[in-house]
């Protein structure tokens, strides 16, 4: 393991302990007040908004799989992988402003259109990032990994502890695996991001919100799809000591 291995190394472990660490009082009080108003949704409710989710995203898998060049890592070091994520991060984050701005600024109904929008934004990174790092998309496992990675970052507490437990014995457990459990995918999502984009649907400051909101959502996505990546690569290197 070289110098910059061995400081991505370290850094994976650092943001690995953030994870495993417990949310401030704010964001738990958050989830237990969206965790009960879910519970009163009626359960079919629920299976429309989890169908809908499911079918957006397989969607936008299709269209994105179709339109990223394929394993582009071949004979690159970490380094220069981990360079060229962060030139996409910052492609992305700029995109995800933009779009953010202009929907925030259009009210309610353009502000609603800012949710299957910012999917696409994002999943569309997650395809670039896998690719980047010499994953071939085109294998259902690694789609299935990239929706781990997106749940990784956005999710509750025991969601995302849960979820980095699955991603560390990814080799070992991908077998087992079939599907997402699309319900909870939806609602960890929708309870990550709820407040701060009813925020932006208001007139006035939603232009600003959902500039702010989106950059900080992708600049997040970017360090949680880095890290989960960086992971899977160091597995395979000799540990330091």
């Amino acid at each position: 393991m070289g110098k910059y291995e061995l400081t991505a190394y370290q850094e994976v472990e650092e943001w690995k302990r953030r994870i495993n660490k417990r949310s401030g009082m704010l964001n738990r009080l958050s989830k237990k007040a969206q965790t009960k108003v879910n519970g009163f949704i009626p359960e079919k409710a629920h299976q429309v908004i989890t169908d809908s989710i499911k079918n957006m995203v397989k969607a936008t898998l299709i269209g994105s799989n179709a339109t990223t060049r394929k394993k582009q890592s071949a004979g690159r070091s970490l380094e220069v992988m981990d360079h060229m994520l962060e030139v996409k991060i910052s492609g992305y984050r700029k995109t995800a402003a933009v779009e953010g701005a202009g929907t925030g600024a259009g009210g309610i109904l353009l502000g609603l259109a800012d949710f299957p929008l910012l999917l696409s934004i994002k999943m569309k990174f997650l395809f670039e990032a896998a690719s980047i790092y010499g994953l071939d998309t085109n294998e259902y496992e690694e789609r299935l990994f990239l929706l781990h990675v997106f749940q990784l970052a956005f999710s509750s507490d025991d969601k995302r502890k849960e979820t980095l437990k699955l991603i560390e014995e990814w080799d070992d457990r991908k077998e087992a695996l079939t599907d997402m459990d699309w319900k909870v995918f939806q609602q960890e999502y929708r309870d990550y991001i709820d407040f701060v984009k009813m925020l932006q649907l208001m007139p006035g400051i939603g232009a600003a919100v959902g500039a702010y909101a989106n950059y900080n959502l992708l600049d997040h996505l970017g360090e949680t799809a880095k890290n989960a990546y960086r992971l899977r690569i160091l597995k395979t290197a000799p540990m330091p000591d």
